[in-house]
């Protein structure tokens, strides 16, 4: 039986035409919600809802209107769109309250000065390297490259890569006072 008829049964209150219809739109109401939750457990309690809603309120359904599939996925929709828009209010709201709440501690102030501070003492240190030493050092620490990455950026053998990194980074623990 195609779904507006089995909508009609439904809204007279017969529980194996919204058996048959839960089995059709079951899976197309779960994907669309899917695709708009993207949560799985949200997903399905969302399309639960929905069916909760359409034996409920199979009687609002208007056949001269579009199609029972189109209805049950426009409520579908809407609810999906509900939950998401209120999972996101909820967590800002959550974090305009932490933002009022939050009052950075004189620790935390001397924690990023000294930060900086670190940071000063690092790039000074880093000036004393060679700028051969210098450069493979940045490139494999700040930019992230392997040595293999750095010798090929500088078109130099591995090997005198590895080299000017080991004495460059002896050079750096050193200057930091051996806490590099």
């Amino acid at each position: 039986m195609e779904a507006d008829e089995l909508l009609v049964l439904v809204a007279g209150g017969d529980q194996k035409a919204f058996e048959e219809l839960y089995g059709q739109v079951s899976g197309p109401v779960f994907g669309l919600v899917r695709r708009v939750v993207r949560d799985v457990a949200q997903s399905e309690e969302v399309a639960q809802e929905v069916l909760l809603e359409l034996w409920r309120s199979a009687a609002r359904f208007d056949p001269g209107r579009g199609s029972a599939l189109s209805w049950i996925l426009t409520l579908a929709h809407r609810r999906a769109v509900d939950r998401v828009r209120s999972a996101r209010a909820a967590t800002e709201r959550e974090q305009r309250e932490g933002q009022r709440a939050h009052h950075p501690a004189f620790d935390q102030v001397a924690e990023e000065v000294e930060a900086g501070l670190e940071r000063e003492w690092v790039r000074r240190c880093l000036e004393r390297l060679t700028t051969l030493q210098r450069q493979s050092v940045t490139l494999a620490y700040y930019d992230g490259y392997t040595y293999r990455e750095v010798a090929e950026r500088l078109s130099l053998p591995l090997g005198t890569v590895k080299t000017r990194m080991r004495d460059g980074l002896t050079r750096l623990r050193h200057c930091l006072g051996g806490a590099a």
